[in-house]
């Protein structure tokens, strides 16, 4: 599986891990269906998951005008994630993390979400 799909399932999986309320390993299951699994995307999931907290006070520390706990689940997840690489996982240059989330906030957000994920990325690179 390439990086960029592994995030891709691994937002996925976390975003349904908070929405739902499910067991990580169901949503695992349930996002991957018949795909098999890969490294890089158990290494974000677990990685996040275990970290979330340490993730959500730095992010909290780069947001203006809003609270962790204001932000739609979409960009909160996606900026966890790469907070997360961009702290936890040596072989992501920063750049290559921001880029990944913006993409996928395109993806999975609104219009907006792509630059509202740049900036707060930008200014923790900063």
């Amino acid at each position: 599986m390439k990086r960029h799909l592994a995030r891709e399932k691994a937002f996925q999986v976390l975003f349904q891990v908070d929405v739902n309320d499910i067991d990580m390993e169901e949503a695992i299951e349930h996002v991957l269906e018949e795909t098999k699994s890969d490294a890089f995307m158990e290494q974000l999931i677990h990685g996040v998951f275990a970290q979330k907290q340490v993730l959500d006070e730095k992010i909290s520390n780069h947001l203006e005008n809003w609270t962790i706990k204001r932000l739609p689940l979409v960009e909160k997840t996606l900026l966890r994630m790469a907070v997360y690489e961009m702290d936890f996982v040596e072989d992501v240059p920063a750049q290559v993390a921001i880029n990944e989330a913006v993409e996928l906030a395109k993806v999975f957000g609104d219009e907006k979400s792509g630059k509202f994920v740049n900036g707060v990325l930008s200014k923790m690179t900063k």
